[in-house]
């Protein structure tokens, strides 16, 4: 009973931290991390030692793959090169020079030891990073932050594992490399087929409720096997995450979709809150066991807030070049727009298969040499003879690089958008769980775990704390408008796909006077949801958890329709909601508007098809 109160107690805290620390402007994980600081140290409450494999098995799969579903895909793609210096490059250069300066500071570990606590120390977190995105961080800056810290915690891992490895000398530098391809490769194997038979399977399920529960066990389903093999389970969690996510539109009913959305936002909810809780209890007893073991926790205060400000040196100096790379990508992309502007694949009648694979190998070289700053013509390296497939795929490739050329220059990383991408590199929970994962004879073990503790816990309430000031500061550009133009020109782009379904209905056809009604109660939803935009303004944090923009469909239209000519009207709009959602998913495979902007139409063709599933249509 006495444990039910205290989980039942937990929850109530964690909700009622989550409502209000919005109100007063200060992150809930904050908050809860210095309430359970607070509570640890009261005499009444016991030390609290966390198994490791709570956090590491039980909690980061699941909101590792929370958050990669949610992961625009698109965006994901076009910085995939930015997220990959980041999330592996970057985690094994701070590892490194981390590991020499623990070495170097404290006394009797050895090398290895201090890369493992570099390693420890080194990834930021896809929890703690949930901080940057409610604070407004641009929507690039985000993607970026999120695909880093979802992929990096791989990197960390297999890294500390090689490195205590090596405290034994068991293992070469030839090992490691071998070991971490070896667990990247296999792991998003692993997640691919788990995701797509995730994908497959819930298809053809039809309650919402076991759908959901279903998705529940697809994260441990990705994880547990592949750890078993030796390969990272957090990678396949993710992979299965972003495969779920890139495809639910297509096989997921709308009910299934915004069931899935709302149940694992309270999950992911209680398990943010209760890691980042569970780690201010947890500071009650690292600084006992450091005052058994050493002097005080002076040491380990100092020395994380040192290791803490090494990090973000190195982190900084890794971004500039890296930022000015990012631009020079742009500067050639802005070179070689006016080239795929003036380009056409033409088919061509009598192609065979191998004019065809001609074709492509020749266009694959173009876009190389492109890449290598050399822009050379596409009529005089790619043959005129190929099938309407082939042209057809490589006119929708043109189209999606100038739409990746168009979302670069329109969402720079620039110098001020660098200066968050270090800032926001937040350190979290993943940090103090690895720690923990030292063996019990690691010499000064527990002086490492509780340094750890404090480079998490400093950068959540350092950087965190100081997040939202840093970004009023820099007074970065003011996207409103732009967004706003955005959406005008999505609503155009749906309403001319609405006037060629209605135009291809046959009920329309026999019945003209439903065209009138339907475009009254569409122009009656896109003034509402227009207006909760205006006046509501979602942050981008709200958007991408899945916030409901509210139906469609307006009630006015259907004033004084008796029931088989509202049957009618909701037939035709079934008719162009499918041919809406089927342009929806044209345009996100073109690259043609965000991610944002798109889910949002979706989700507002969504909770109409809803609306007329309860009206009985």
């Amino acid at each position: 009973m006495e444990k039910i109160l205290i989980v039942v107690g937990a929850i109530l805290l964690i909700v009622a931290v989550t409502e209000i620390a919005p109100r007063i402007r200060v992150p809930a994980a904050l908050a809860l991390v210095v309430i359970g600081a607070a509570i640890g140290i009261m005499p009444i409450v016991p030390a609290l030692h966390l198994d490791p494999e709570w956090i590491l098995v039980g909690v980061l799969p699941p909101l590792l793959y929370a958050a990669a579903v949610q992961m625009p895909a698109m965006e994901f793609r076009r910085d995939f090169g930015t997220i990959s210096a980041l999330s592996v490059l970057l985690v094994l250069v701070s590892a490194l020079a981390l590991g020499f300066f623990f070495w170097a500071v404290v006394p009797g570990i050895g090398l290895a030891t201090g890369v493992a606590l570099g390693a420890i120390v080194s990834p930021t977190d896809a929890v703690a990073t949930s901080i940057a995105k409610k604070l407004g961080v641009p929507s690039r800056v985000t993607a970026v932050l999120e695909g880093e810290s979802m992929l990096n915690d791989a990197t960390s891992l297999v890294l500390l594992r090689a490195a205590i490895a090596a405290t034994a000398a068991t293992i070469s530098f030839w090992g490691v490399l071998v070991n971490f391809a070896y667990a990247v490769v296999l792991a998003v194997a692993i997640g691919a087929v788990v995701g797509m038979l995730n994908l497959r399977v819930r298809a053809r399920v039809h309650d919402p409720a076991v759908n959901t529960a279903i998705s529940f066990t697809v994260p441990f389903l990705a994880y547990l096997p592949t750890e078993e093999l030796g390969a990272s389970g957090l990678v396949a969690a993710v992979t299965a995450g972003l495969i779920t996510g890139a495809g639910a539109t297509r096989f997921l009913t709308p009910r299934h979709r915004i069931s899935d959305t709302q149940n694992w936002r309270m999950v992911a909810m209680l398990a943010e809150g209760g890691v980042f809780f569970l780690m201010g209890l947890e500071l009650f007893g690292l600084m006992g066991d450091v005052v058994n073991e050493h002097s005080g926790v002076q040491h380990a205060v100092w020395l994380g807030l040192a290791a803490l400000g090494v990090a973000l040196a190195i982190r900084a100096v890794y971004i500039v070049p890296l930022v000015w790379w990012v631009d020079r990508r742009r500067q050639r992309g802005e070179a070689m727009r006016p080239i795929l502007e003036n380009y056409t694949a033409t088919a061509t009648a009598g192609a065979s298969k191998r004019d065809d694979a001609r074709v492509r190998r020749r266009f694959t070289r173009w876009r190389r040499r492109f890449h290598l700053r050399r822009h050379p013509d596409p009529d005089k390296t790619s043959p005129t003879t190929m099938s309407p497939e082939t042209a057809g795929r490589i006119n929708a490739r043109i189209t999606r690089a100038l739409a990746d050329i168009d979302y670069y220059d329109d969402a720079p990383l620039g110098r001020k958008e660098g200066v968050i991408m270090v800032w926001a590199g937040l350190r979290g929970v993943v940090t103090v769980a690895a720690a923990q994962t030292l063996p019990d004879d690691t010499h000064s073990r527990s002086l490492l775990v509780l340094t750890a503790f404090v480079v998490a816990a400093a950068s959540l309430l350092l950087q965190g704390g100081t997040l939202s000031w840093l970004i009023r500061r820099l007074r970065l550009p003011d996207t409103v408008e732009d967004k706003r133009t955005e959406r005008l020109r999505l609503r155009a782009d749906m309403d001319a796909t609405m006037q060629t379904a209605m135009a291809q209905s046959e009920v329309v056809r026999e019945i003209p006077w439903l065209r009138a009604r339907i475009e009254q109660a569409t122009r009656e939803a896109e003034d509402i949801g227009e207006g909760d935009v205006e006046d509501g303004d979602m942050s981008d944090g709200d958007r991408s958890e899945g916030a409901n923009p509210g139906p469609v469909m307006g009630t006015g239209a259907t004033y004084g329709l008796n029931l088989a000519e509202r049957a009618q009207m909701r037939a035709v709009r079934r008719e162009i909601i499918a041919v809406q959602r089927a342009r929806l998913l044209s345009l996100r495979r073109e690259g043609s508007y965000s991610s944002e902007a798109l889910s949002r139409v979706l989700n507002q063709l969504d909770a109409e098809e809803i609306s007329l599933d309860l009206q009985g249509g």
